[in-house]
């Protein structure tokens, strides 16, 4: 699975998307092993890097974007006890997460949960979805999500 790479940036060190208003920055014990995830996995290429920092800015072809950063010990407010983000799980909708379980299986990855079809009241009808839940090699929770339509809401059984 490829992502797109620096070569397809407009090497202004920008996303090719433009700036999101929000962006997280995780940090990792292991830039290396954490960029063969992001982009072998979930197929994000670099938007801009600064190797002196160990710092990447990456970007999906979707329009997602993500700061890693290799632990140095500056803005870490507390300890960092692995799995890295605890009560926080990133969610990832792509058009298709065919892509992402193939990496998955390929890598013989371990899944979290999933891949399962789920139904959620979303206001005055459901959201359907395709989802699987990974954890990065930081353990990072991440949901990876497809949209799959909407329905109208379902009656409760009367029982």
């Amino acid at each position: 699975m490829a992502g797109f790479s620096a070569q397809d940036s407009n090497m202004a060190g920008r996303p090719l998307s433009g700036w999101a208003r929000m962006v997280v920055e995780l940090h990792v014990n292991d830039l290396a092993a954490s960029l063969s995830f992001w982009q072998g996995v979930l197929a994000f290429g670099v938007a801009f890097d600064r190797p002196d920092e160990r710092f990447v800015y990456l970007e999906h072809s979707e329009g997602h974007q993500i700061m890693l950063c290799q632990r140095h010990g500056r803005f870490e407010t507390g300890a960092l006890e692995p799995p890295l983000g605890q009560g926080a799980m990133f969610q990832i909708y792509l058009a298709d997460i065919g892509p992402v379980l193939a990496a998955l299986a390929e890598r013989d990855w371990p899944i979290y949960l999933g891949p399962r079809e789920v139904w959620r009241a979303t206001g005055d009808h459901e959201s359907g979805q395709r989802e699987v839940f990974v954890q990065d090699p930081d353990g990072y929770l991440l949901m990876v999500a497809e949209n799959i339509g909407r329905r109208p809401l379902q009656e409760p059984a009367v029982g």
